[in-house]
């Protein structure tokens, strides 16, 4: 018996994410939830600033494109298998996966995710499609 919490990938999403990305909730401790995320083909997300919570993304398969911004600049990066990036209170981003694959992320929310509350909608890089 395990000593700690185990949870496989859903199948089917549990949720939307404010962005319009599917989320597959995996586990929550009381200082952070990580959760899969999931981009189809040439999909562009809606661009959100979190208010209070923090992030870090790994990037497990697909490609595609982050924006971010912030009141000292703004940044583009390319999201490709492998890459661990952090998204910090704050900070205005969007994403959009390639044309040719779907994107997928694993992340981590610090504190725990509170709800569709805690995302505000802002303008993007990007038209979004969803």
């Amino acid at each position: 018996m395990p000593l700690g919490e185990t949870r496989l990938l859903p199948d089917a999403p549990d949720v939307l994410a404010p962005d319009g990305s599917e989320v597959r909730l995996l586990l929550a401790r009381a200082g952070g939830s990580m959760a899969h995320f999931r981009l189809s083909a040439s999909q562009v997300a809606r661009a959100v600033r979190h208010r209070g919570v923090e992030e870090i993304w790994y990037i497990l398969a697909g490609a595609g494109t982050m924006w971010q911004a912030d009141a000292n600049g703004e940044t583009e990066i390319d999201l490709v298998p492998g890459l661990c990036l952090t998204i910090p209170a704050g900070t205005s981003f969007q994403f959009r996966a390639a044309d040719t694959n779907d994107l997928a992320a694993v992340a981590i929310t610090m504190p725990p995710w509170p709800g569709p509350e805690e995302a505000e909608f802002v303008v993007g890089r990007w038209p979004p499609s969803l």
